[in-house]
């Protein structure tokens, strides 16, 4: 199998599988909502599509963020610890954040989209097996810092399980706490980030389905599927 990397300034040239990663926390957020009961989720690149499509589809709610915090009109943030506590039976949620359902938008010629977290690493690898890829493209949503990046680790940790590998866990989950993007929440004056989140967004493989992303009726809508 032979693998790839772009990021979402040349993720528009990806074909084939392609794997959207976004660790902290657009795509370890949607596996919880989909824990908690979601049908669906639609991915969209502004602010102004999310809060319009909320307006048109019946019982939906309008997730994401703009610089980490919920726009006005939004109902949830992009926060796992959040949503993690909603009742999201039977519902359809619209994401929009600035890394994740940007991949996702920016993606056009893929085959195949998945999206990517830790918390749905093995059973992404099952999906992406059973697909019988010859080569898989990641999509590194958020930007690389030397010292560790959460959205890389993961994308490697992938590859590495694609490639019949059992890593050990504790250094990918440590780039994670290392990461840029961890600071505010580790930082205890930043309330909007809570420090659970990053403890949520580590939990590897704490749920058994991965998340497809179909293009339908010109949308992107994601769903869980048990591989």
């Amino acid at each position: 199998m032979k693998f790839h990397y772009t990021h979402l300034e040349d993720c528009h040239t990806a074909q084939g599988v392609v794997i959207i990663i976004d660790v902290l926390r657009a795509f370890s957020t949607a596996a919880y909502a989909f824990s908690r009961g979601t049908k669906e989720i639609l991915l969209v690149s502004t602010v102004e599509e999310a809060l319009l499509l909320g307006s048109q589809i019946p019982n939906s709610k309008v997730m994401g963020e703009v610089g980490g915090l919920p726009p006005d009109g939004f109902d949830f943030g992009n926060s796992p610890t959040h949503i993690s506590k909603e009742n999201l039976s039977g519902m359809t949620l619209i994401q929009r954040t600035g890394a994740g359902t940007q991949g996702a938008v920016r993606s056009r010629k893929a085959e195949t989209m998945l999206a990517g977290s830790f918390v749905v690493a093995s059973a992404t690898v099952r999906l992406v097996k059973k697909l019988q890829a010859q080569e898989v493209t990641f999509v590194i949503t958020g930007q690389l810092f030397s010292g560790g990046d959460e959205d890389l680790a993961c994308a490697e940790y992938i590859q590495a399980l694609l490639n019949g590998h059992q890593p050990e866990k504790k250094p990918f989950i440590q780039r994670v706490f290392d990461s840029r993007d961890a600071l505010q929440h580790l930082d205890p004056l930043q309330i909007a980030f809570p420090r659970s989140d990053l403890d949520y967004c580590t939990q590897i493989d704490n749920f058994d389905f991965a998340m497809p992303i179909m293009h339908e009726d010109g949308r992107l809508v994601m769903r869980c599927v048990k591989p």
